[in-house]
């Protein structure tokens, strides 16, 4: 397997976490690393939230040392103050500094955000020049397949980050208006591949070793992007990476493994958030860690309604029984 390189920053191999909301915080990656992901993204950091000192924005920028390599993420719409959260991000221990022009959410759409950007190509290109000039580190812009299907411009877009400093880009197959629905489009990630010099990382619906192959080969592009196959299952890059360098699939993880994976990920949330929010925000883990578990419905049931650690760490260890 190749190394991968983003401007000057060189990286193990081309399989990466992609940044989460809601997701990806540190407890996250921290259970991610060891299962190979070359590069991680923190959440999405909101510009303003950074500049107003808002406590909750400045905890998403906090980067372990033992997670390193690690890509901040951010978004907002003005040149000049996501000038100044790059520097800041560069400066706080992140390897990259990444753009969210892709976010399909409506609370950032309709603040002129995320994927909103993508309407407005000139914009794009004052925001990517003023954030790498501001950045110490490589700056790279994630964007999805367009808009909707009125307004595919991610060729377009791709070309003008490159334009203006960017040292490589992210694909999301899919317009705004699709969210996650429906397949990703390859052709798309293949025309920007084509169209620019600089790495095209392809994301979506990447969930295993074939599915990364198929689109590396199929797109040309440099690099996978993995989201939603990662929730509660770090092990898919063991086998992407695995699939990738020998053509075989790897064994999935045992349910003690996925117990034990669970406990750890609990622990580290509660250790970082307090219980009461640890508990509540790994509720969603614990169960995308067990999906699949007969009785699953009623298993939701009582995870949704553990309260404390030691109730959650309870109805984990009763399914090894």
């Amino acid at each position: 397997m190749e190394k991968f390189k983003i401007g000057n920053k060189e990286f193990e191999n081309n399989v990466i976490l992609a940044p989460m909301a809601g997701v990806t915080d540190m407890a996250f990656r921290i259970i991610t690393k060891p299962h190979g992901a070359a590069l991680m993204y923190t959440e999405m950091v909101s510009g303003k939230g950074l500049l107003y000192k808002n406590k909750k924005t400045e905890n998403l920028l906090e980067i372990a040392e033992d997670e390193k390599p690690v890509a901040a993420q951010i978004f907002g719409h003005e040149p000049e103050i996501l000038a100044q959260i790059a520097y800041k991000a560069s400066e706080s221990g992140a390897e990259i500094v990444d753009i969210n022009m892709g976010c399909p959410a409506p609370k950032i759409f309709n603040n002129g955000d995320g994927s909103a950007l993508m309407k407005n190509p000139d914009l794009i290109g004052k925001i990517v020049e003023a954030v790498v000039n501001a950045s110490k580190v490589p700056v790279t812009v994630k964007i999805r397949k367009g808009v909707n299907d009125s307004l595919i411009n991610a060729v377009e877009v791709a070309e003008i980050a490159e334009q203006s400093g960017a040292s490589a880009v992210t694909v999301h197959g899919r317009t705004r208006e699709q969210y996650y629905s429906g397949n990703a489009d390859l052709d798309i990630i293949k025309q920007v591949a084509e169209a620019v010099n600089i790495p095209v990382i392809g994301n979506g619906d990447v969930k295993d070793g074939k599915s990364a192959k198929h689109m590396l080969d199929y797109t040309g592009c440099s690099a996978v992007m993995i989201g939603r196959a990662a929730e509660g299952n770090p092990w898919v890059f063991d086998e992407v990476i695995h699939y990738l360098n020998t053509g075989e699939s790897k064994t999935p993880p045992s349910l003690e493994e996925r117990i034990e994976t669970a406990l750890k990920h609990l622990n580290l949330l509660v250790k970082f958030k307090g219980e009461h929010r640890g508990v509540l925000e790994g509720r969603k883990h614990i169960a995308w860690y067990l999906k699949g578990l007969k009785g699953g419905a009623e298993l939701r049931n009582r995870i949704n309604t553990a309260k404390t650690q030691s109730e959650m760490e309870k109805i984990l260890l009763s399914l090894e029984k």
